[in-house]
């Protein structure tokens, strides 16, 4: 049983959740801003469509976590594997 005056920590709050991800979006919002400021050196033509990278990383961290959702399904083993 947990004690009950156990000091919280930061991430125990959840006011300090909400505010990492307040700052969290708008260091995004601000790197999607910053792709439109900065010259980029590109080398194929599809990486002058506004926000590239930004949707290639959406897009392949949400492929990955489907892709392991997947795999999960053959490879998960029962809780007492070991224990047989």
């Amino acid at each position: 049983m947990a004690d009950q005056h156990e000091p919280r920590d930061f991430f125990d709050k959840p006011e300090n959740i909400e505010k990492m991800l307040k700052v969290f979006y708008v260091i995004c919002g601000l790197l999607v801003v910053a792709d439109f400021i900065v010259h980029r050196h590109i080398y194929h033509d599809w990486e002058n469509i506004p926000a590239f990278y930004a949707i290639y990383g959406f897009v392949g961290c949400s492929l990955l976590v489907f892709v392991a959702k997947w795999m999960r399904t053959f490879l998960m083993r029962k809780e007492d594997y070991y224990d047989e």
